[in-house]
């Protein structure tokens, strides 16, 4: 994508966005609701038509050869496209057919993806007594009935638990080890530090940074003391003790120091703590993580797991009012 914009009104979904992904790779883009997130994915899967720049995929333009597109790339949307009522084999068989795949190929790739996600046991049983992971497994494999050579994954885990999630991270891992390309949409930090190669963070329709996980957290510095004290009114003189660059989390009893030699930083903490007699609940040292990125780079905090998927319960018309589609 270059210089893509589409607007809504007076609201600019797309503010002049620049997007590359590199074939073979997990590409993630980070953002806050409403960033524009999922219009670009709609822009580039065709379902939607941009106003200005330039939008082209596996090589084909968006506007101008739809259809070569189409025939080119996989999309799995934030909701469940499977029929509860039949089985998952039917469900497959049921894609297979509408993408002209034939009745003999079709019910082969069934089986064959079927296979693949792990899901040949379960394959003639309902889909509405798969669990929540099977169910978005399922959701993948059709999305690659015609084995495409890109795949759109926008905001793939919402609503699933840590069993699920963990489920679909290992179904894409497999999908990229086998060629495919994968743009990955997502609000859920954990996921992109896990999956993505690369990661553009967007914001007001546009992408304000962009590189590979570490190269991000290395934005906001290097690696970081994390110290806890055991006393609540001893918070404050740990902190001067650490200088202008700690930051303090009243709350956590925690204070975060930079720290430029790891081993040197984590020595000389332990030892001031001490000699002022200050007692420490807990010491660590770990690098930034992606919600400090995110916090310092949007000015906001990336909203949690459960508040997203509490807002996936909204009724659709308050939904439609909070998010930019």
């Amino acid at each position: 994508m270059e210089g893509v914009r589409k607007r809504y009104g007076e609201k600019a979904a797309l503010d002049g966005l620049d997007l590359a992904v590199a074939g073979g790779t997990v590409h993630g883009v980070l953002g806050p609701n409403g960033a524009g997130k999922t219009t670009a994915v709609r822009v580039l899967a065709t379902l939607l038509r941009h106003d200005e720049g330039t939008a082209r995929v596996a090589g084909r333009d968006v506007r101008k050869e739809a259809r070569e597109v189409r025939r080119r790339i996989g999309l799995l949307g934030q909701h469940a496209a499977v029929d509860e009522e039949l089985s998952g084999w039917q469900n497959l068989d049921m894609f297979g057919r509408l993408h002209h795949l034939g009745a003999r190929r079709a019910a082969s790739r069934a089986g064959e993806l079927l296979e693949r996600f792990g899901l040949a046991d379960t394959g003639r049983k309902a889909v509405k007594r798969y669990s929540g992971g099977m169910r978005r497994r399922l959701d993948l494999a059709a999305s690659l009935i015609t084995d495409p050579a890109v795949l759109f994954l926008d905001e793939p885990t919402t609503g699933l638990d840590p069993r699920g999630r963990a489920e679909v991270w290992a179904s894409v891992r497999s999908l990229v080890g086998g060629g495919t390309t994968v743009l990955l949409t997502t609000q859920y930090l954990e996921e992109a530090d896990q999956l993505a190669d690369r990661i553009s963070v967007v914001d007001g329709g546009r992408v304000i940074a962009e590189g590979t996980a570490d190269q991000l957290k290395a934005l906001i510095g290097g690696d970081r003391i994390d110290v806890v004290v055991r006393r609540q009114d001893q918070l404050a003189a740990a902190a001067e003790l650490f200088g202008d660059g700690a930051t303090v989390d009243e709350d956590r009893r925690l204070i975060g120091v930079p720290a430029a030699d790891r081993m040197a930083a984590l020595t000389g903490a332990v030892q001031a703590l001490e000699t002022a007699g200050i007692e420490a609940e807990d010491i660590a040292v770990r690098r930034p993580t992606l919600d400090e990125v995110f916090l310092r780079l949007t000015g906001r905090p990336a909203e949690s797991r459960q508040e997203k998927d509490d807002r996936k319960q909204e009724r659709p018309e308050r939904q439609q009012e909070r998010e930019t589609v």
